[in-house]
């Protein structure tokens, strides 16, 4: 479920004027003065009328003397001159070879070059913008500190500082302070480039909303908004990290969530919310949906979350196995440990015939390890009895399991094949699921789990299992989601489950279509191909071209784009839905726009691979330990640096590549000797 902002940003990015991308490549400044804004602070000190001499000793610290004295070689690139050799010439080679050293003046502290150099491309229209003093550590340190996660008070250890200064005792890190102020600076500049490209987007626009609590007991909000372009394509954006406030009720979350939607102006373009079905939540979506239709933009629906929904009957499902799935977690993290142990269990699995196992197994507490704990006794029960026995030393008799709990294990297994099912296939899909397919795939969970008659001790956990499928089939079962339904074309009207497939709800379809979508900006259907086509004489049969006049005399108004669409059959369940779309959003050119803003309805408010699988551990682990302080910008910075926005500071953009590429350059030019003075 890999995705990429850049062609999000797209349309933002081509308004903006081309420039020239300036070096700055200054060593050896103030690490704490960092402002861009200031002219003087970008430029280093020079003399009105610099002396030869002083050039002279300039040029001359970039350059070594041979033991002989006969040359000069240079610091970066080794490069030897004659001892005789002018020193403009030296100064050429500056420039040509190494450009902004042949520029630093005498007040430059150290007599040798630091290659740490910093890289910036500005944005601004006009003009050379000046050189800045960037300290290109601490932004390297920066984006190490955004990618990995980390607050900026992890700098602040003494041991980390201490093997910088191992490796370059002139090294100066910024404070901690300095460090979070330019995160507040990144982040600021960056939000606005955000702002500035949903300005672009066309369509409706869907937002889903995950919560948490961090070690501070600090109650976050994350809001991410979902589209489809222009090029059909499924785009993606966190929009901001909230802070709700104590006592986080309905309306705190919704204040939160509306001021987070002005900000970003696009409060009239929201066209759904994914909630995490929590009963707060739902009451914030509810004010929201009175608001909404208070200014009469449009319709607006809320809708649960499938994954939580999911992950809420499962756990109601293993209560009575948990357990006995302990006791297997400690024996699979055994084997995890010991590389003879496992081998020993998959030569003995492949003796058994009981399946190939890739170790080290999922042994977390989330569903993907939970069932894999089960799927191993369900289907290599005796590879892991024989383990057991034959370390029973080491792992002692207790992890071995009698006929009873093997049976609860077996039971539970079938039980949850279903889920199994639908979270593997939402889980591994490229793009997120629609809400048409999350209802075909529950129906079938429903159906399934109705046919089977649980034991006596698994009663009461399935009767909590359909309490929540019915609560959730309530919740989905509207005109809102009917409509996303059936705008899938692998669904249309023929896969829809009965509660949900009632014949009004199609007529309120049609009418919302009309009303909404069937405006005169739109040429008239053409099957592929309009009429200025023929008439410019393109090359086409005269049969074709009187099969494409019956074809647009019998769709003659816009709601024939409705009727014809649903009158064929579906496409096959494999099908890329947005593909589908693309090719034929010429045949249904309204109806298309539609299926634009519905299909970017999000049927769960957070990836289910994270809320599924280990990778969550991780997640979870990250949002738990960032301290208050940091929390909102470097989440937030990361969100977007991955998802293909540059690193920005005011109106600077750090080009990174180019930085590590000339960091990477002064490293391989560093000779070996001069490793070996400094030790000494």
């Amino acid at each position: 479920m890999d995705w990429s902002m850049n062609n999000a940003f797209k349309t933002y990015k081509d308004m903006q004027p081309r420039t020239m991308m300036d070096l700055g490549l200054i060593s050896n400044i103030d690490p704490i003065d960092i402002e861009l804004d200031s002219s003087e602070k970008g430029n280093i000190a020079s003399t009105s009328k610099p002396r030869k001499k002083t050039l002279t000793s300039v040029y001359l610290k970039y350059f070594e003397t041979a033991p002989d004295g006969k040359t000069r070689r240079c610091k970066f690139c080794g490069q030897s001159y004659s001892i005789a050799t002018a020193t403009g010439n030296l100064g050429r080679h500056l420039n040509n070879r190494h450009p902004g050293y042949d520029k630093i003046g005498e007040n430059v502290a150290s007599p040798a070059p630091s290659p740490a150099t910093t890289v910036i491309k500005k944005s601004q229209p006009q003009g050379r913008a000046p050189q800045v003093d960037y300290d290109h550590l601490n932004w390297l340190l920066i984006k190490w500190l955004v990618l990995a996660t980390l607050p900026p008070s992890t700098l602040e250890d003494k041991w980390l500082s201490s093997s910088f200064k191992f490796l370059n005792p002139s090294i100066q890190l910024w404070p901690g302070e300095k460090y979070k102020a330019v995160f507040r600076e990144v982040f600021r500049s960056m939000r606005e480039d955000v702002r500035v490209s949903l300005e672009q987007v066309s369509s409706k626009v869907s937002v889903t909303l995950d919560f948490w609590t961090s070690y501070e007991q600090i109650f976050y909000m994350s809001i991410t908004c979902h589209w489809i372009d222009e090029n059909w394509s499924f785009r993606k954006v966190l929009l901001d990290i909230c802070q709700v406030l104590y006592p986080c009720t309905g309306s705190e979350i919704y204040n939160s969530l509306v001021k987070v939607l002005r900000m970003y102006n696009i409060e009239n373009k929201v066209l759904s919310c994914t909630h995490d079905n929590s009963q707060n939540a739902i009451r914030a979506c509810h004010s929201l949906e009175e608001n909404i239709n208070g200014h009469k933009v449009g319709p607006f629906c809320y809708i649960p979350c499938t994954s939580c929904t999911l992950s809420s009957i499962i756990d109601d499902a293993l209560r009575m196995a948990k357990p006995i799935i302990s006791k297997i977690r400690e024996f699979v993290q055994e084997m995890n440990a010991s590389v003879d142990t496992s081998e020993e269990f998959i030569q003995l699995a492949t003796a058994y015939q009981e399946g190939s196992w890739q170790f080290p197994l999922d042994a977390s507490a989330r569903w993907s390890g939970n069932y894999q704990m089960l799927d191993l006794v369900h289907k290599a029960g005796k590879s892991m009895d024989a383990v057991v026995r034959k370390n029973e030393d080491m792992l002692g008799s207790g992890m071995l399991l009698n006929a009873a709990e093997k049976n609860v294990i077996n039971i539970v297994h079938d039980y949850l094949e279903p889920f199994y099912k639908v979270i593997n296939e939402i889980c591994v899909n490229k793009y997120p699921p629609t809400i048409g397919m999350i209802i075909v795939y529950m129906d079938h969970i429903s159906d399934t789990i109705a046919t089977r008659q649980p034991p006596d001790w698994l009663k009461n956990s399935s009767e909590e299992m359909f309490k929540k499928l019915r609560s959730y089939n309530d919740q989905v079962c509207n005109m809102f989601i009917y409509m996303t339904a059936i705008l899938d074309p692998r669904i249309k009207c023929e896969l829809i489950p009965e509660s949900l497939n009632l014949e009004n709800y199609l007529e309120e379809a049609r009418a919302h279509f009309i009303r909404n979508y069937c405006s005169n900006n739109f040429s008239s259907m053409t099957s592929g191909y309009s009429a200025q086509d023929i008439d410019n004489g393109a090359s086409v049969s005269f049969a074709e071209e009187i099969a494409r006049k019956k074809r647009r005399a019998s769709m003659n108004n816009a709601t024939d784009e409705l009727t014809q669409y649903l009158s064929e059959s579906p496409a096959p369940t494999k099908t890329d839905v947005l593909e589908w779309w693309k090719v034929n959003s010429t045949r249904y050119p309204r109806l298309s726009t539609m299926a634009r803003d519905f299909l970017a309805v999000q049927a769960t408010s957070v990836k289910p691979e994270e809320l599924f699988c280990n990778k969550g551990d991780e997640i979870d682990k990250q949002r738990y330990c960032m301290p208050h302080d940091s929390t909102q910008a470097i989440l937030c910075i990361k969100s977007w640096v991955e998802g293909g926005l540059k690193l920005k500071y005011k109106s600077t953009e750090i080009d990174y590549e180019r930085l590590m590429e000339l960091a990477a350059a002064a490293t391989t030019t560093n000779s070996p000797t001069g490793t070996v003075k400094r030790q000494k």
